[in-house]
C-alpha cells in the first residue's frame, strides 16, 4: 500500500467488480454526507414555511421599513464618501 496526499491508503484493486465496488460505497458516502450537510445548513439558514405564513403585516412593514432605512442609511453614506473624495482632487 502507498499514501497519497490526503493519508488514505491507496489499496491495489485486483478486478473490475472491486472497483465497482469501491466506487459505489464512495458515491453512497457521498450522498450521506451530501445529505446531512444539506440538513444541516437548512437547520442554520432555512426558514420554516410556517414562520411565512404566520407573520403579521405590522412585522413586514417593519422589515420593509427597516431595510428600507438601512439602504438609504448607505446611499447617504456612499454619496457623502464621494463628496470627500471628489474635492480632494
Amino acid at each position: 500500500m502507498t499514501k497519497n496526499n490526503y493519508d488514505t491508503p491507496q489499496t491495489k484493486y485486483t478486478s473490475l467488480s472491486e472497483i465497482r465496488e469501491r466506487k459505489q460505497a464512495l458515491l453512497d458516502n457521498i450522498r450521506n454526507d451530501d445529505s446531512q450537510m444539506k440538513a444541516l445548513w437548512d437547520q442554520l439558514f432555512g426558514t420554516s414555511p410556517s414562520s411565512l405564513t404566520t407573520n403579521l403585516p405590522s412585522k413586514r412593514f417593519s422589515g420593509l421599513l427597516n431595510t428600507g432605512a438601512g439602504v438609504f442609511d448607505g446611499i447617504v453614506l456612499g454619496w457623502k464618501l464621494y463628496r470627500k473624495f471628489k474635492k480632494r482632487r
